[in-house]
């Protein structure tokens, strides 16, 4: 009989069929045992995909079923909190892709649930802990070799967006990664939050107002910008450069097989985060499954950094409209120490 996590795969979407593929084909312990979709036809292709895995309309129907040992919530952000209730109220293990909730009152709710448990049992997914290169960037900051951080320099590009991508969007659905990533490498949270608008963009779609430049304050006194940008054609590239007193560090820059030919220098880039943090995704999963099958049931952001991030997306949507906006935070439960 196999003793392998049984993974329930909430959403069968792009990022929940992404999952289903991960934990059958690159994942050691885990099977995908459910995939929990209203839509009948889009969860019935997803299970296809994973072996003996069961389709539920409802995360209710499969706890019912006892088809489940943990629960991966892949669906959009809106829709976390109705996942969540029923998955904690069942004792089950999370990884619920970010946004934790898309504000920060209902992820406050989520935290007050996950507290009646023993210790906390969600982790969220943001990925780019799980980057090799940020991962070498953070060692470098708490090493101290280069003196200390001063500042932090980011950028966030996509080729394109559809029409379907909002205004604010470039916060809740962009930003959200560096308002995690940043404070973990500087190893402080974010303070204040600021927006300004260079000279628009004249290919982005009509509705948007972009590139933007976010710029942050940790509490320790970093200072980060962020250019987010949504329409710059050429493909997808998420970088970093921290400003150290002795010195600078990059991460996030093409690699791979170099071409000189017609009076050309090249290297490839990437065209979508699929590829960019591929294998950030896989050892983040790995990572998780390892630590549920251990018993600690989390290795990574937990549902406290979670709420964090909602708390600075919504200074961040603020900011969109002008001025400084601070981030305002409780003390942290000791439950989350």
């Amino acid at each position: 009989m196999s003793n392998d996590l049984r993974v329930g795969v909430v959403g069968a979407g792009l990022m929940g069929a992404d999952h289903i593929a991960r934990i059958t084909h690159r994942i050691a312990g885990a099977v995908v045992s459910a995939v929990v979709e209203p839509d009948a036809g889009r969860a019935a292709a997803a299970a296809a995909n994973a072996p003996g895995a069961q389709a539920f309309a409802r995360i209710e129907d499969a706890i019912a079923a006892d088809a489940v040992d943990a629960v991966l919530i892949a669906v959009p952000g809106q829709f976390h909190e109705p996942v969540l209730v029923p998955a904690l109220a069942a004792g089950l293990p999370i990884l619920c892709e970010k946004p934790l909730t898309p504000d920060s009152a209902s992820s406050w709710r989520i935290l007050e649930l996950e507290q009646k448990l023993a210790r906390p049992h969600i982790q969220v997914g943001f990925m780019r802990r799980f980057d090799a290169e940020y991962q070498a960037l953070r060692a470098l900051v708490a090493s101290g070799d280069s003196g200390e951080l001063m500042l932090l320099r980011c950028a966030h590009r996509n080729p394109s967006v559809p029409d379907s991508y909002t205004q604010t969007m470039l916060i809740n659905d962009s930003v959200v990664h560096e308002f995690d990533v940043v404070p973990w490498l500087a190893g402080s949270p974010v303070k204040t939050v600021e927006v300004k608008y260079p000279r628009r963009n004249s290919l982005s779609p009509a509705h948007l107002r972009e590139p933007i430049l976010v710029l942050m304050e940790l509490e320790n006194g970093v200072l980060v910008d962020v250019e987010m940008n949504v329409s710059v054609q050429f493909g997808y590239q998420v970088a970093t450069e921290a400003v150290f007193e002795k010195g600078l560090a990059r991460i996030g820059q093409p690699s791979g097989l170099q071409t000189w030919r017609d009076g050309r220098f090249s290297v490839a880039d990437h065209v979508s985060f699929t590829t960019r943090f591929a294998a950030a995704y896989d050892e983040q999963i790995q990572r998780w499954v390892n630590a549920v099958r251990a018993g600690t049931l989390v290795d990574g952001p937990n549902a406290w950094d979670g709420y964090r991030v909602a708390l600075a997306c919504e200074a961040g949507v603020k900011a969109l409209d002008g001025g400084v906006i601070p981030v305002e935070a409780p003390e942290r439960p000791a439950f989350y120490a």
